[in-house]
């Protein structure tokens, strides 16, 4: 009314549109409509002919009404629509910006308890809520991470596990238990599920918004790959120690090997030396040498079998592989074991029509000889001991069997491991080294070891190994 005789009726309708503006950054849509509707009255009361009346003397300002009531609303629209944009980039700028600063935070982390401590802090700050993890301990089952905090309503261990054996969500704000006070959610990380998270908020409402329950479930992926980093973390450091762990004993292994070989064949050799003078010795002096030489010999082939799984492992020395006869190698160990094998009946399938195979000969004879040594000791005397092989599948399989009490059961994969023996306690010598050796020198010949029972049997075991079956070169004719 002040500038009305100053500014023409035009103008001053840029005032009115200037205002709907104002009232809808400030206050969105609806006050921005109703600001345009009281904008053409004013205008109409206050500055059009006749005054003070909502009259209309001319027609066009009918006109002048609609545009200005038009202009109005599609302004508000439009200045509330940018408004509320402007408002959720910042929501979205704030939202990214927690969950960067959430991740920086966990990367940081090197125990679990660090990581519960973190994610208590950020979603309380986040959400207003309350929080409590449940890890996957070592024997697969969860637990409670840390105790939960006292204004905290009462967990329930039982939904929790559904939740992780589904891989679910359950409780407020789904559509499993949905009265629960808590929300559960699964930490799903990229191997495998890690946990549970428990949530509980002021206000239920938390738990089906879009955008906050969006939110939340970044949090709990957040919180479940940072566990499964430490987990992994915690499986490479005992990879490592277990590495260096072995390192160090095979190490020593053949350091004491090395020197204990030497002394331990000059003590073979001078039993023997004493052995041809039997004439000159007296009866119990000559029982004395013979179990002399006995115990040297059965040190001499501990010694041996440290040495080939010192060198096996470390892979220093390559394979002699040569095109080798599977008759000839069980004949050469049967003749090695013949003092061994002396109490048992040994009996062997035919095999001069097996063909040849690629291998290191002398590697493959330990082999057989420690499986015959094997089963010399688990059996009683006079059981028997029988040798066959056959090709199955594109490889040579040679068993050796036995009628003696066999493996134990569940011991079928132990037993091939190092300085594991089948009976724990007994007068059996040996330190259980003989089958880790087969299956060290198998696993260098690109095939497996395995035991079974006896085909046929009640009792006993059949060690069968398995050698992969190359082209053999062509051999020439024999002449006539």
């Amino acid at each position: 009314m002040l500038a009305f005789p100053v500014l023409h009726q035009t103008n001053i309708v840029m005032l009115f549109l200037l205002a709907v503006v104002g009232v809808a950054l400030r206050h969105g849509r609806g006050p921005a409509a109703l600001a345009s509707v009281v904008s053409v009255a004013l205008f109409d009361f206050f500055f059009v002919q006749p005054l003070a009346s909502f009259a209309v003397s001319d027609v066009q300002y009918l006109l002048t009404f609609g545009v200005l009531l038009s202009v109005g609303l599609l302004i508000g629209q439009l200045t509330a629509g940018l408004r509320l944009q402007a408002q959720a980039s910042v929501k979205r700028e704030a939202d990214a910006r927690s969950l960067y600063e959430f991740a920086r935070e966990l990367s940081s982390a090197l125990q679990p308890e660090q990581i519960v401590a973190l994610a208590s802090a950020f979603v309380h700050a986040t959400f207003g809520a309350r929080c409590a993890l449940f890890i996957l301990g070592l024997d697969d089952r969860l637990k409670l991470a840390l105790p939960a905090a006292d204004d905290m309503p009462a967990l329930e261990p039982a939904l929790a596990q559904w939740v992780y054996d589904h891989g679910q969500p359950a409780g407020a704000g789904t559509a499993t238990l949905s009265n629960s006070e808590l929300l559960y959610l699964p930490l799903k990380a990229p191997m495998r599920t890690r946990g549970v998270l428990a949530l509980a908020a002021a206000q239920r409402s938390l738990f089906t918004h879009p955008d906050a329950r969006r939110q939340i479930e970044a949090y709990a992926t957040l919180i479940a790959i940072a566990l499964e980093r430490l987990h992994y973390v915690e499986v490479a450091q005992q990879a490592l120690v277990s590495m260096e762990s072995e390192r160090l004993r095979n190490s020593l292994l053949a350091a004491v090997s090395h020197d204990l070989r030497t002394p331990l064949t000059s003590l073979i050799g001078m039993t023997d030396t004493l052995m041809r003078q039997q004439a000159t010795l007296a009866p119990d002096v000559q029982d004395t040498v013979r179990a002399m030489r006995d115990q040297a010999q059965r040190m001499h082939a501990l010694v041996v079998n440290l040495l080939d799984m010192a060198r096996l492992q470390s892979r220093d020395t390559p394979l002699r592989l040569e095109w080798q006869s599977i008759e000839e190698l069980v004949g050469a160990s049967l003749a090695a074991m013949r003092e061994p094998l002396a109490g048992h009946r040994v009996t062997v399938a035919a095999l001069s029509q097996l063909p040849l195979v690629q291998c290191d000969g002398v590697l493959i004879e330990r082999v057989l000889c420690n499986l015959l040594e094997n089963a010399a000791k688990y059996t009683p005397p006079g059981s028997t001991v029988h040798i066959h092989a056959a090709v199955h599948d594109d490889a040579l399989r040679v068993a050796v069997s036995d009628n003696g009490p066999g493996v134990p059961p569940g011991a079928e994969h132990r037993i091939f491991e190092k300085f594991t023996r089948g009976e724990r306690e007994s007068a059996t010598p040996g330190v259980g080294l003989g089958l880790a050796v087969c299956d060290a020198i198998i696993s260098a010949h690109h095939g497996r070891i395995w035991v079974e029972h006896t085909p046929g049997l009640a009792s006993g075991a059949q060690f069968v190994f398995s050698l992969p079956l190359g082209t053999p070169p062509a051999m020439p004719p024999e002449p006539l």
